[in-house]
């Protein structure tokens, strides 16, 4: 959101006709941002898809690392493996049913 700009001082009583019409232009533009900021901010269908999008990738990120790590010299998979597939797909589970209510 925007706030009142200290180095633009309102326009006194002998300002013209054209210095107050873009006073008010300026001052619309402003209130057409704050408009758009608050209504980003109380879009919360929105904010909660970009939240469980960004868990997701978050997720899959971390699986790919695991799943790396996971290997050993052989490149066959280590025993503690299935614990951490069955923790993932959990977690991928959670976030599906969250984006789903």
């Amino acid at each position: 959101m925007t706030g009142v700009d200290p180095s633009r001082p309102e326009p006194g009583p002998e300002a013209s006709a054209d210095d107050l019409q873009a006073d008010i232009e300026k001052t619309r533009e402003q209130l057409g941002e704050t408009v758009t900021a608050l209504s980003a901010k109380l879009d919360v269908k929105s904010r909660a898809k970009q939240a469980a999008a960004h868990t997701k990738d978050r997720l899959a990120g971390t699986a790919s690392k695991v799943a790396g790590a996971a290997r050993n010299n052989q490149g066959s998979l280590r025993p503690a493996v299935p614990v951490g597939v069955i923790v993932a797909a959990l977690a991928v589970g959670v976030v599906i049913w969250i984006r789903h209510r």
